[in-house]
């Protein structure tokens, strides 16, 4: 009876782990979003994901659209609970109309833009991806 009842259990825990992972899919990664200067800055946490599989962009309705996935971890024995997600799809609504060049691709172009508006970035560092947008109408007045 107890060699059912630890097997029932695991497999409850595990079922609890793949339906919990589902809600962290949904609401994950956590924002920070604030203006610096004139730029406005998202910051998503997002650990354990390769640089090279996250993907971002801006969509027409000023929205920032972040997608990211990995790839699920191999163990030699068995798995009690995962939570983690294997895919991040966030739609971020931008709280003002921020300047960027249509067609340029990401990492192109140069440090500032045209209008001496800073170009569009992101970074992935320590598990955290940090967007940097330039706000439109707002730029930096170089003193002479």
């Amino acid at each position: 009876m107890s060699l059912l009842l630890q097997r029932l259990s695991r497999d409850f825990m595990r079922e609890i782990g793949e339906k919990s992972r589902s809600v962290y899919e949904l609401l994950l990664p956590p924002v920070d979003m604030f203006e610096d200067g004139s730029d406005l800055v998202i910051m998503l946490d997002m650990p354990g994901f390769d640089k090279d599989k996250i993907k971002t962009r801006l969509s027409g309705e000023n929205t920032l659209v972040v997608t990211a996935k990995r790839d699920p971890t191999e163990h030699d024995g068995p798995t009690y609970w995962e939570q983690r997600p294997l895919s991040i799809r966030k739609r971020i609504p931008l709280p003002v109309k921020v300047q960027y060049e249509e067609g340029n691709e990401e990492g192109e172009g140069e440090e500032e833009g045209k209008g001496g508006y800073s170009a569009p970035s992101a970074k992935y560092e320590n598990g955290v991806l940090t967007v940097r947008l330039p706000v439109k109408g707002v730029g930096k007045i170089k003193v002479q």
